[in-house]
């Protein structure tokens, strides 16, 4: 009988484990609507609805290059009800950048899976003088201080595209921060700023229409959104390489049996015909794995990039 009873304590915990999801999860977006963060996000939580049997609703929280976003996330209940989209950049930029982070995203945050990355793609309005990267620099350096390239924001990986690009030809550009890829996209569109190295989903309806000239993208390889394109390197800055990805990421302290869970799920997202189609057809490159993978991931993230931030010199009190 005690036995019985035993088991009879135990039957509502494992059925409570079992149960997982019983309610609607939210995804957070720690970027504004429209950027290729928010669009990786959007279909994303498409895929999970169907999958998980529970409404996966995204939620915009923008601000101080995702660490608004992602502090939200960190200080949320470890029950794997609130999920984060988070970027290499987030998790191995910020960190070198901000000097008060309002939380630690590799100790704040444990990984779930990765699920897509990205190159970036140097973009101008039309109304710029140059048809190519080697005409961006003369350019830029016959008239310094007068050319503009627009970012997503503070530290982002479209930032550090940019810095990296001056750091490495030495031209002076005056960098416009925004508070997301969507408005400075909108403000390049409207020839308040030059260009910018954007995200290729954001840009790539832009490009297609001519409204924005395309100049080289920003991988070790051709992007085959764009394969016309020549890289950076092709183009004439030899040792560029710059990219993103994202994952999903939930507090620290979340159940394990929770996060395989989620594992499982995001990785079916990424087998999904229509995650396929939508993400290849923007630019993203699918990277499927396991929380291991992306933590090696991260590792790597973290070796890469805080001395580029150094040498920028980019510092946000």
């Amino acid at each position: 009988m005690s036995r019985l009873f035993a088991l009879a304590l135990l039957f509502p915990l494992l059925a409570f484990g079992q149960a997982y999801p019983s309610k609607p999860i939210r995804l957070v977006c720690p970027f504004p609507p429209a950027g290729a963060v928010d669009i990786a996000s959007r279909a994303s939580a498409h895929e999970l609805t169907r999958i998980l049997g529970q409404p996966v609703t995204v939620e915009n929280k923008p601000g101080a290059g995702g660490n608004l976003g992602g502090a939200e996330v960190a200080r949320a209940a470890p029950d794997g009800y609130t999920l984060l989209m988070t970027t290499s950049g987030i998790q191995a930029i910020n960190p070198a950048l901000y000097a008060k982070m309002p939380f630690d995203p590799n100790k704040d945050l444990v990984p779930v899976a990765p699920l897509v990355s990205l190159n970036n793609v140097l973009v101008l309005h039309p109304s710029v003088p140059a048809k190519s990267v080697k005409e961006v620099i003369a350019l830029a350096k016959s008239q310094p201080g007068k050319w503009t390239y627009a970012s997503s924001g503070n530290g982002t990986s479209i930032h550090m595209s940019g810095a990296m690009f001056t750091q490495m030809t030495g031209v002076d550009m005056l960098h416009i921060p925004y508070k997301g890829s969507g408005p400075a996209v909108t403000d390049l569109l409207g020839g308040q700023v030059h260009m910018m190295f954007d995200n290729i989903p954001s840009s790539l309806p832009h490009i297609k229409s001519g409204k924005l000239r395309a100049l080289a993208t920003t991988g070790a390889k051709r992007d085959p959104a764009l394969p016309d394109l020549p890289t950076m390197a092709e183009a004439g800055v030899p040792g560029y390489e710059s990219g993103v990805w994202f994952g999903l990421s939930v507090p620290a302290g979340t159940p394990k049996d929770v996060i395989q869970r989620l594992n499982a799920a995001a990785v079916q997202v990424t087998k999904a015909p229509e995650f396929i189609k939508r993400m290849t057809d923007l630019g993203y490159n699918i990277i499927p794995g396991t929380p291991e993978d992306m933590a090696n991931m991260l590792k790597a993230e973290l070796t890469r990039w805080p001395p580029i931030v150094k040498a920028s010199g980019a510092k946000i009190d």
